[in-house]
């Protein structure tokens, strides 16, 4: 086992890695920016270094002040969370370069898996179903054009480099395919220095499925149930929860065995995700697969009680996975809310600012992820995020509830948050039924202000 680990991340996710560390006995440091002086990662943390100006570019995302910082401070492995390095195949090949462990994959099955129409192309290979599209890159407006005509539109070009619903365009007719394939070519080059672009058919409202999925470097994989993540907004997840309303016990099993088979096609090891869409005649097809751990982690821990940030480092030590797929048994049933310094009044609207009171739900099944405080200063450089409520409860029907009740306790004053989204969700008479799909959001704020109050 490691020493000590670097985390080259910040907020609820610092958080989360350091505890695990500790309740391990490894020692951590954490780098921050200017602007995380005073936050809740450095105050934990056994080390604390300052890595520079708040703009990511110059601190979280600088690789080079990252292994600087590994090199002063004598660390053996950097935990690089979400976001961020996280799914950077050059961070991952210069620390092995450096003689730091990673903890995540191999450059190789980053790279492999980072590239969507590649990644598409092991998939067929391997068996996993996949959306209806092209076999490589679009080369021209003309192949885009014919191919759309022969999937029938709706279609959906991507960016092969992309993520984060960047490079990405939906077509329903030959004239917005044409001002598609240049907009989104041209976005995807602004934001990766990569403008080739692939089209699959596009399923209009889906489920959302992602399966967790383990692997260790000597053949083991297993899976670990799935997640609904169909409750979004502009390809953001609010939330998810576990097991899926949607799946029958075949349905689940079908769905978990092929992202088990989807792992071992591209060499991978450690935690991942890999994502399905699941549309209304219950069809899965393969979408992406996250190379990390993901912000919804969780949902998965809550039901089979297994710690994913734990068995993240272990795998990176190079222990044998003691896990097999007959050892996880999903109990209950867990959901888990984002809790963001967002205004869903004015779109989403970010609200950066001092939380003048926070004051965390508690009692049993529920577990809070945070990195705030009161008279704490949201700064307005990175992500929203303030924490991730997580219930627990028997069935779906005393998660709801209890998922209800916590949100009803949870106090932060000072600035705009999700709260008053996330009741209205749980409240809402088609999530409480399970009828929702990626749709489901953009359906219900279009509703009258006062539906909230007939529904359930």
């Amino acid at each position: 086992m490691f020493n000590k680990v670097l985390i080259a991340n910040r907020g609820e996710i610092a958080v989360r890695i350091i505890r695990a560390c500790r309740e391990m006995g490894v020692k951590t440091v954490v780098v921050y920016s200017q602007a995380d002086a005073e936050s809740m990662p450095v105050r934990l943390a056994d080390e604390a270094v300052c890595i520079g100006p708040a703009r990511p570019a110059a601190s979280y995302l600088s690789i080079e002040r990252m292994l600087t910082v590994a090199g002063i401070c004598d660390v053996e492995a950097i935990h690089p969370g979400y976001g961020f390095l996280a799914e950077n195949a050059y961070f991952a090949e210069a620390c092995r370069k450096h003689g730091i462990v990673f903890i995540g994959p191999t450059p190789e099955a980053m790279r492999a898996l980072g590239d969507k129409a590649a990644a598409r192309e092991t998939m067929k290979k391997a068996g996993v179903p996949i959306t209806p599209g092209c076999d490589g890159i679009l080369q021209s407006e003309e192949e885009a054009l014919k191919l759309a005509h022969h999937l029938k539109y709706p279609v959906i070009m991507k960016a092969v480099a992309g993520g984060g619903g960047r490079g990405m365009r939906i077509a329903h007719n030959d004239p917005s395919l044409i001002q598609g394939f240049y907009a989104a070519k041209s976005e995807a080059e602004a934001a990766f220095g990569n403008g080739d672009l692939y089209m699959e058919k596009f399923i209009v409202n889906p489920r959302h499925i992602e399966v967790q999925i383990l692997a260790d470097n000597y053949g083991n994989v297993i899976h670990l149930g799935e997640r609904d993540c169909s409750v979004q907004r502009r390809n953001q997840k609010l939330i998810e929860e576990s097991p899926s309303p949607a799946l029958s016990a075949k349905l689940r099993e079908k769905i978990g065995t092929a992202a088990v088979k989807a792992a071992k096609a591209a060499g991978y090891t450690s935690a991942g995700t890999i994502e399905f869409l699941l549309n209304s005649d219950n069809n899965f097809y393969f979408m992406e697969m996250n190379t990390r751990i993901q912000v919804e982690h969780p949902v998965t821990e809550a039901v089979t009680g297994v710690d994913l940030i734990k068995e993240q480092i272990r795998i990176a030590a190079g222990e044998h996975m003691k896990l097999r797929q007959k050892d996880i048994v999903v109990k209950g049933h867990a959901i888990e809310c984002r809790i963001n310094a967002e205004d869903p009044a004015s779109n989403f609207a970010p609200c950066p600012g001092k939380i003048e009171l926070f004051i965390p739900a508690g009692g049993p099944g529920v577990r809070l992820d945070t990195h705030v405080f009161s008279g704490y200063t949201i700064p307005p450089y990175y992500d929203s995020l303030l924490g991730k409520l997580i219930v627990h409860g028997a069935t779906r029907e005393e998660a709801i509830a209890c998922c209800r009740r916590a949100l009803d306790e949870i106090v932060i004053t000072g600035v705009k948050t999700t709260l008053p989204f996330q009741k209205r969700v749980l409240h809402n008479r088609n999530f409480v039924e399970g009828k929702y799909d990626t749709g489901f959001v953009e359906k219900m704020m279009k509703e009258r202000p006062n539906a909230q109050r007939k529904e359930s």
